[in-house]
């Protein structure tokens, strides 16, 4: 395609399709959710109101002064800061054997680290609690810790072993030359170029963990809260749409700032790779 015009046009349409797209999927949903969220209690919003008559942050205080909201919270960020370093520990063997050793069967072992992903969520929690039972742990805290630690791992595993991979083989070979012992070679040879992944997989797990609720419903349910399981109270048989919506909100609005995070701390490390200042 050499004709500029033709390119042009292409790229515009590309572009318009890109943010009707992601207006549907994205903007449309969660523009619905700030305003159910902001619903005045004493103007509801009902058909046929196009908007509401009125917004407020009576609900927001409402719901953090009357519900178990405060608990969930804590809880949900108290798992996921425990969740997020335990994966990328215990990934790190794992990720190293994928990215640096060659090894007979690695295609089916990469495969199988995988199997977290398709299975249903419900379906490791009664696992779990049954192996829980079975090993006398009372602690819902543990129980879900290790519960969502095994649905992070296969994230933590695949990008650790992309950053491993991607460590110059002649800067490893360079500082084993020059007589450096093996933390050494990880801190001067591995570590800048597993920076961004590092940060990537502590933000992934932190934010997997601060979503999963099958887990935490089957471990944790009735007496250890978190913010899925009591958003899906809210969402039962009394259905409170605002409600539902402010618990989303305080769901939501966490893991975008946190991804935004990360998108910066990746620019910035790729930005520092390709001049090679750390």
């Amino acid at each position: 395609m050499n004709n500029p015009k033709q390119r042009g046009a292409v790229t515009r349409v590309s572009v318009l399709f890109f943010l009707v797209a992601n207006f549907i999927w994205l903007g449309l949903p969660v523009g619905m959710a700030v305003l159910w969220s902001m619903v005045d209690p004493a103007h509801p919003w009902s058909f046929p109101d196009i908007f509401p008559k009125s917004l407020s942050f009576t609900r927001w205080v409402s719901m953090w002064q009357t519900t178990s909201l405060s608990d969930a919270m804590f809880n949900s960020y108290s798992i996921a800061l425990a969740v997020a370093p335990l994966s990328l520990l215990l990934a790190f063997p794992t990720a190293y054997a994928f990215g640096r050793i060659p090894f007979r069967g690695k295609a089916i072992a990469e495969v199988l680290t995988l199997i977290p992903l398709v299975m249903p969520g419900m379906l490791i929690g009664i696992f779990f609690s049954a192996m829980i039972l079975q090993l006398g742990i009372d602690n819902p805290f543990i129980s879900i810790v290790t519960g969502h630690t095994v649905l992070a791992l296969p994230y933590a595993i695949r990008i650790l072993s992309a950053g491993f991979r991607a460590v110059p083989q002649e800067i490893i070979d360079a500082s084993r030359d020059l007589g450096s012992n093996r933390w050494v070679t990880f801190r001067n040879a591995y570590l800048p170029f597993l920076k961004s992944a590092i940060l990537a997989t502590l933000i992934l797990c932190f934010v997997r963990s601060l979503e999963e609720f099958s887990v935490s419903y089957v471990l944790g349910s009735p007496d250890f809260i978190t913010i899925p399981t009591i958003l899906y109270s809210f969402l039962g048989y009394a259905f409170v749409r605002p409600d539902a919506a402010v618990v989303s909100m305080i769901l939501i609005i966490p893991n975008i700032i946190l991804m935004i995070v990360i998108e910066r701390a990746l620019k910035d490390n790729y930005s520092a790779e390709s001049t090679g200042k750390y």
